[in-house]
């Protein structure tokens, strides 16, 4: 059965809240109304930062030196650090214990370096043309941060008066109280300190969901009064967007895709997730796609183990729905292990084979203005085919096109366009072939085999 939804969606249904402004319609950039950081973050590529894991030293120092310059040759525009602050001993998991067990929000792990160290990192990341966020754990601290004496006031107890973790599963933290003024603002001063002190570019919010809707709008309020800056919350509900944060997480997408790369789903359940975004955020919202990320990686198992050998298929599709995409540290070394949670595991960096690909994938979502977030004149139509489980997507922004034809199977198949509005001259974005696209032109698709094609 083949489904083709035509959907002209002003705004592409996936764009950052904080870009108020709206491009003149028919204008030649449609970046020119964006503020500096929202014109970055509408063609923009997150990289996630695993300080630990990403170099032998596991060091901010060796990061800078190490990764920077690559990062910055690979087409990444903005580094997002995991924690970096110290870790909590009482009640740790493991050797080294989680990131996310915060012993202090205002001060760095020593086993990474100092506070020099992350300034230098911003300064040399800045000098290279690329943003930093840091990693914010605002719903629960260690168990041996100071306000655990100074003010348990601040944490949530049980019948018995004792003082709770957030899910019996995260032990190694205690669930902070939001009830309590002293608490709001101490947790905003913190927040407020890094882009002072150390000039980073904004936030990924931890669990957001977790911590009260009105304490992050009055927080995300203040640290907007500084500069605009980045405001990412690793959640999936609107409500969040709609009170300050510029990108949510675009979990289920994610979770489809694994369910997709397993034959437990077919791709009907992308034309379904399209309509019902659409219906779910506002047209200036954005979700962050993502095929791994550190808690995936870790716990729920590499993008190999879940996809398959439709990895490379799914990287390029989170790249062409409309959002934000994300890569994750060793990601584009063809990363086929776990990395280890609360111990030392180096990532090991000697399969260069997807490097040119997540390069060239950068490059089209810098120069391909129908790849951008955040304006307001994007046309984003779909067709899947059930049959064949395949998909073909195409965006448009003025002239600029992109055409997006997927092969969710291990079988080959062959896939027209069903989009009149998508036919024309294209060159093929990875092996520079002029194709002209009309109806009765087919595809042969490989086994999970997928051809983006731009217009010529």
């Amino acid at each position: 059965m083949k489904t083709t939804v035509f959907l002209t969606i002003l705004a592409a249904f996936l764009i950052f809240s904080a870009c108020k402004q709206n491009p003149t319609a028919g204008s030649d950039n449609p970046l020119s109304t964006l503020d500096s950081i929202h014109q970055r973050l509408a063609n923009g590529v997150m990289y996630e930062v695993n300080i630990r894991q990403i170099t032998e030293e596991g060091t901010l120092q060796a990061f800078t030196e190490q990764h920077i310059p690559r990062l910055k040759n690979l087409g990444v525009d903005v580094i997002w650090l995991m924690p970096i602050y110290p870790i909590s001993v009482k009640n740790r998991k493991g050797t080294l214990g989680s990131y996310y067990s915060v012993a202090d929000y205002t001060g760095v792990n020593p086993e990474f370096g100092t506070l020099g160290d992350v300034k230098d990192l911003v300064d040399k990341a800045h000098a290279a043309g690329m943003l930093v966020i840091f990693d914010w754990v605002a719903n629960h601290s260690g168990w041996d941060n100071h306000w655990i004496t100074a003010h348990p006031d601040w944490y949530t107890r049980n019948e018995k008066g004792q003082i709770i973790a957030p899910v019996p599963d995260w032990s190694d933290v205690a669930d902070l109280n939001y009830d309590n003024p002293g608490l709001r603002k101490a947790m905003t001063d913190a927040l407020q300190y890094w882009v002072k002190e150390a000039g980073i570019d904004g936030y990924r919010c931890d669990a957001a969901a977790m911590a009260p809707t009105d304490f992050w709008k009055s927080a995300l309020d203040k640290l907007d009064s500084i500069r605009p800056l980045i405001k990412l919350a690793e959640a999936w509900e609107p409500e969040l967007v709609e009170i300050g944060f510029d990108a949510a997480y675009g979990w289920e997408l994610h979770h489809l895709m694994n369910e997709i790369a397993k034959g437990t789903k077919k791709v009907n359940v992308l034309a379904e997730y399209f309509e019902r975004v659409d219906t779910m955020y506002a047209p200036d919202d954005i979700l962050m796609n993502f095929i791994t990320n550190h808690d995936e990686n870790s716990w729920a198992g590499t993008e190999y183990e879940r996809m398959g050998k439709g990895v490379n298929c799914f990287a390029a599709f989170s790249y062409i729905v409309p959002g934000m995409p994300l890569i994750y540290t060793g990601q584009e070394a063809a990363m086929k292990k776990r990395l280890r949670f609360f111990e030392k595991d180096t990532v090991v960096w000697n399969d260069t084979t997807l490097y040119s690909f997540y390069r060239r994938l950068n490059d089209m979502k810098h120069t391909n203005y129908a790849l951008l977030a955040g304006i307001n004149d994007n046309i984003f139509l779909y067709s899947v085919d059930t049959t064949n489980n395949t998909a073909v997507l195409f965006r448009r922004t003025g002239n600029d096109k992109v055409l997006g034809i997927f092969n969710f199977s291990g079988n080959d198949v062959k896939v027209n366009v069903p989009i009149q509005e998508a036919f024309g001259k294209y060159r093929e974005a990875f092996n520079g072939e002029k194709i002209f696209v009309k109806y009765d032109r087919y595809f042969t698709l490989n086994p999970w085999g997928f051809s983006i094609l731009e217009r010529e």
